[in-house]
């Protein structure tokens, strides 16, 4: 997620606020464009520096990704398909976690979704629409590797984009494993403020034109939250993992990341490693989170991080200032 101009922190702060939702769906209109980036971008160890590379150099995908003459290997049969947070890209996001995807033999993946016409950040459209884009990628990933399934990393909305798509667009005979990194799986409430957003005249609305349908989408307790769990927040034949933070800055209370259905295996990142403060904006770059997805994937991937010491709310300038580039 960017921050935008000069009221980004204000922004920021009313970021899941907003109780109005799109009532657009994936076949209401003409689909969206499947947008996947080609050109290979560098690896990236830290969030600016990959913001700056995707500033430079837009449509970047990122490096050990979307190769479409890719054969999955015995090892790892399931194409790795990532999925990309709010107002971001596949390259500002996955700029760490693909190339080492990629080296542990994975055929990984990652597309641009939920862009507005013209825009160049993506994850800010109705995130059912997006869950329709991310299964047609599914579908071309498949054809191109001749997998029957996939695995899924969501990050932030784009957990909510995947478990969309699982749940309701019929994605399940598809995936094997869904993970969710600093999942929105029941939204958030920003530290109270969301209630009282929605008991304000106009209120809803507001929040909503100062971020973006996709933003609203992502409160507790907004319709399309609703909607996504009803029924259950899993379903059978696929494996859930989350992975999240005590110190998230965006989704509160924190237990909102955690899916309740059977066989989910929800992970805090400091149960693993006390001394990670690593929040939201900071968790597809911390090595130890990365580490935690890996083995989600497999159980028997060898660990390429230690545990160490992170200041909580590490990161959080870096988004503003990245954001006002």
């Amino acid at each position: 997620m960017r921050f935008r101009g000069a009221g980004a922190v204000v922004a920021g702060v009313v970021l899941l606020m907003s109780g109005a939702v799109s009532t657009a769906h994936a076949d209401d209109a003409s689909p969206p464009s499947l947008v996947v980036p080609a050109g290979a971008g560098l690896p990236q160890t830290g969030r600016s520096a990959a913001a700056a590379y995707a500033h430079d150099h837009p449509g970047s995908a990122p490096a050990g990704s979307n190769d479409f003459t890719c054969t999955p290997s015995a090892d790892h049969p399931e194409p790795v398909v990532l999925a990309h947070g709010t107002d971001a890209s596949a390259y500002a996001d996955w700029a760490a976690l693909s190339p080492i995807l990629a080296a542990d033999g994975y055929c990984v993946f990652a597309l641009n979704y939920g862009g507005a016409p013209g825009a160049d950040s993506f994850g800010t459209e109705d995130i059912v629409a997006s869950a329709g884009e991310f299964g047609r990628f599914v579908d071309r990933v498949r054809d191109a590797t001749g997998a029957d399934k996939v695995d899924v990393v969501g990050y932030s909305q784009g957990a909510n984009v995947t478990r969309y798509y699982v749940n309701k667009l019929g994605g399940v005979p598809f995936v094997d494993h869904w993970v969710g990194l600093a999942s929105p799986s029941y939204g958030g409430v920003m530290y109270g403020l969301v209630p009282v957003v929605q008991a304000l005249p106009g209120g809803p609305d507001f929040a909503r034109t100062v971020t973006s349908v996709a933003v609203s989408q992502q409160m507790q307790g907004s319709p399309f939250m609703n909607a996504l769990n009803a029924g259950g927040d899993t379903v059978p034949g696929v494996s859930y993992t989350t992975i999240g933070s005590r110190y998230d800055e965006m989704i509160q209370p924190y237990t909102n990341m955690a899916l309740r259905g059977a066989g989910a295996v929800n992970i805090l990142i400091q149960d693993r490693c006390p001394e990670d403060g690593t929040g939201h904006f900071r968790a597809p770059y911390d090595p130890f989170a990365l580490d935690l997805v890996r083995a989600a994937l497999d159980p028997d991937a060898v660990a390429l991080a230690r545990c160490e010491f992170v200041p909580i709310g590490a990161g959080i300038p870096e988004v503003v200032v990245d954001g006002n580039r």
